[in-house]
């Protein structure tokens, strides 16, 4: 099965819906001027032509699904109804017949729901199809003799019909198009809604979780004190005990930051190096056994800008440190955390040399319950989806993927102006 576009926009039991109610129009329309009327039509020719439509639209209905449809299809599922159009106009009359401003459908719905390159092909095949038809076509069903038309009516024909083509598609994709962007732009605040509203239920459950961990927590740092206090010096225990008080005393401080007031910490001094608060966001979560580099450069070697100075926001302390400490935990030996600044922009890189991201993961990376560690009970997948809110919120983009060498890389990237605190200054 062919892949999807992205700029498909339609379904393929829409086209195949439309297409059979305009059969059943052109069947009743034969039967009715041929047998009603009684002109004379070529109904042989003219009917092959409408059940050669309908053994198509039968092939897409039955062979092709009824979900979306690339571009491509959707195009030459419309071209056909052009052609399929031009020759039953052949056989009766050409531009004379009543019926020639049907050509003007099938480009009216590309401009709808394909685009401007599709809709802009199909003008052009109607365009021909008409110039064709103003010069070759077969007589016009009549009563007797058929009426010759004068070059010039036909000459107007094609006018109106050339302009009414151009005119419909050009109208019709800028009003779609318009909405196009409108219904963009809903779903991508939707998305950033729905987005902020799990990230608030979260603090919610989070802040209650550090309320009731307090009490069990101060429970087990004594008895792991007592413990400590009480075995020998040389009992086979004695460091997992130790790691065991190290472990709560982290937790608590953990639990201690969380309950911190931030506006505590607005002075007008507590700006500072981004490479420091990218370190203090970092370091907290360093475990012995691994090796991390810290550096801090410009960008470009032939930049003199200085290094940016920043509050230490909750978002980006946070946010910094969940997916440093996200590489910490799939690194081998080794993570490398960057600090890179321009004039113009801030970069923050975090690589690691662990697996790196597996590809399935890679795509839907920073959605929430999505995770490297899937098959692990204690593992929810909501440290990625956290901290790129978090530091979306301070103006950031996130980019994930993998190195050639092997390993992880997440850049985290700010406009200079916007993570300096400039706009908030101005604005004030």
């Amino acid at each position: 099965m062919p892949a999807i576009d992205e700029t498909s926009r339609v379904q393929l039991r829409t086209l195949v819906f439309i297409r059979w109610v305009a059969i059943a129009g052109q069947v009743v329309a034969l039967i009715v001027v041929h047998y009603g009327l009684g002109f004379d039509l070529p109904i042989v020719l003219t009917m092959t032509t409408v059940i050669a439509s309908a053994v198509v639209n039968l092939a897409a209905q039955f062979g092709g699904g009824s979900g979306p449809i690339s571009e491509k299809g959707a195009a030459g599922y419309l071209a056909f109804d052009i052609a399929q159009l031009a020759v039953l106009l052949f056989l009766t009359g050409g531009l004379g017949n009543p019926f020639a401003f049907l050509l003007l459908a099938p480009v009216a719905i590309s401009a709808t729901v394909l685009s401007l390159r599709s809709t802009i092909i199909l003008c052009v095949l109607a365009l021909v199809a008409i110039t064709v038809l103003s010069v070759r076509h077969m007589a016009l069903p009549w009563r007797g003799l058929p009426p010759e038309l004068p070059t010039i009516y036909l000459l107007g024909v094609w006018t109106a019909l050339a302009i009414g083509i151009l005119f419909f598609a050009a109208y019709t994709w800028r009003v779609a198009q318009a909405a196009r962007e409108l219904s963009d732009g809903l779903f991508a605040t939707q998305q950033a809604l729905a987005r902020e509203q799990r990230l608030s239920a979260m603090g919610t459950i989070a802040a209650a979780a550090a309320h009731e961990l307090g009490s069990p927590l101060g429970t087990i740092a004594v008895v792991s004190r007592e413990l400590s206090r009480d075995l020998p010096a040389d009992s086979p225990i004695a460091e997992d005990v130790a790691l065991l008080r190290t472990e709560t005393d982290r937790c608590r401080d953990i639990l201690a930051a969380l309950a911190h007031n931030p506006e505590e910490d607005d002075a007008p001094f507590s700006a500072v190096p981004m490479s420091a608060v990218v370190e203090n966001a970092a370091i907290r979560h360093q475990p012995e056994t691994l090796t991390v580099i810290y550096d801090a450069m410009p960008l470009s070697g032939l930049d003199n800008s200085e290094e940016p100075r920043i509050r230490s926001a909750p978002e980006i302390i946070h946010g910094i440190g969940s997916l440093a400490q996200n590489a910490m935990q799939f690194a081998d030996s080794e993570v490398i955390i960057s600090t890179a600044w321009s004039e113009s922009n801030v970069q923050v890189t975090i690589m690691d040399d662990g697996p790196g991201f597996p590809p399935f993961v890679l795509d839907r990376i920073g959605e929430p319950y999505i995770s490297l560690r899937m098959t692990q009970e204690d593992h929810m997948g909501l440290g990625i989806f956290i901290a790129q809110t978090l530091l979306a919120r301070t103006g950031a983009q996130l980019s994930f993927r993998n190195s050639q060498e092997g390993g992880a890389i997440v850049e985290i990237r700010w406009p200079r102006a916007v993570i300096e605190g400039v706009d908030s200054e101005m604005a004030g």
